[in-house]
């Protein structure tokens, strides 16, 4: 067993930036444990050892943090699907998991709540979303997480309960927002005075998650980081968002059949797909603007999330087979390797 990492997330920080690996649902959906359109972690309970392994793989690739997978756990999405009566047992679940991870790896154990879509602007809609937020961070108190992570929230005031929440219980808590094609809130607000608002509130790292590519968060960080003066969050969704498709779902691709207008948006995605580099770039640059707390969201693979630790000066363990083209038959130079693969070097 590895010992834990001194001090929680907040030492963390300040000691440097951190990294905290998401991406569960696309990869699980990928790798066929998961439903696209429901989005429901029911993975850990059908297969936990596949949630386990991918937690251990994107540590193994230079995370910081293991993220209970209870995105979407929440009461109204499982009554939706009719299956609200594995709530209690899914969160258990997977915060029982990734605390096994974490307690393995060294690693930072987080709870995670996140936008019900049931949010409206009225008293009855606000306690509701309270309930089903104190229900989560109750049992992520008694899995003994060191801190929550509140996040996708395209309304302000909801991001604001859901951190009052974690205050009350007396976590530190990481909140980011969805900022969708028009650059502000549901309710109105810039990034950067919501992230200031939060700040305010308490919250212990502001930021962004999802949503959109590294090309279009990048510009908003910056006067985020103006904005606040503690931590500042960014978690890209790893997708080639630009100018007229600045998030993830208003993408288009012509060759895309069986979406409706070309959208690949949620399963045609793979063209869009930000390489290594890219993302090892996007790193560089929201360090550069003052970022603390990185990560990537949807469509995150283990080789992304390798990539970005290393381009902020970490070795995980992964980096032991980070790519060296020297030692391959057709780039190197040593004539041994070459011969080993000549057909391979005529077809290039």
């Amino acid at each position: 067993m590895i010992a834990r990492m001194n001090g929680g997330l907040l030492a963390r920080l300040e000691a440097g930036p951190v990294v905290c690996a998401e991406g569960y649902l696309f990869e699980l959906e990928r790798r066929g444990y998961l439903q696209a359109g429901a989005y429901v972690p029911e993975v850990v309970l059908e297969h936990p050892e596949v949630v386990t392994q991918l937690h251990r793989d994107f540590v193994h690739a230079g995370s910081d943090v293991v993220e209970a997978f209870t995105y979407y756990a929440h009461r109204e999405k499982m009554r939706i699907i009719g299956k609200e009566h594995l709530l209690e047992q899914i969160n258990r679940q997977a915060l029982a998991i990734a605390k096994a991870v974490a307690v393995e790896s060294g690693t930072l154990l987080a709870g995670d709540i996140c936008n019900t879509n049931v949010f409206a602007d009225d008293d009855a809609s606000r306690r509701t979303v309270r309930g089903m937020f104190e229900e989560q961070v109750a049992w992520a108190a008694e899995a003994g997480v060191d801190f929550v992570i509140a996040e996708t929230y395209s309304h302000v005031e909801e991001a604001l309960i859901a951190l009052d929440v974690i205050k009350q219980a007396g976590f530190p808590a990481v909140v980011t927002l969805i900022i969708h094609q028009e650059p502000v809130t549901r309710d109105g607000w810039t990034p950067a005075e919501a992230c200031r608002r939060l700040e305010a509130a308490g919250a212990d790292v502001v930021g962004l998650n999802c949503g959109r590519g590294p090309a279009t968060m990048l510009p908003l960080l910056e006067a985020i980081r103006n904005a606040v003066s503690g931590y500042v969050a960014a978690l890209p969704v790893p997708y080639r968002t630009n100018e007229r498709a600045p998030t993830f779902q208003s993408l288009r691709d012509p060759a895309v059949g069986g979406t409706p207008g070309g959208r690949p948006f949620p399963t045609a995605l793979d063209p869009f797909t930000c390489n290594r580099y890219e993302i090892a770039e996007f790193a560089v640059a929201a360090r550069d603007v003052g970022v603390n707390y990185f990560g990537l969201c949807c469509g995150a693979g283990p080789h992304h999330v390798r990539s970005l630790a290393e381009a902020l000066g970490r070795t995980p363990l992964a980096s032991r087979y980070s790519p060296d083209m020297s030692k391959h038959a057709y780039f190197g130079t040593d004539e041994t390797l070459k011969q080993e693969n000549v057909e391979f070097a005529k077809d290039l």
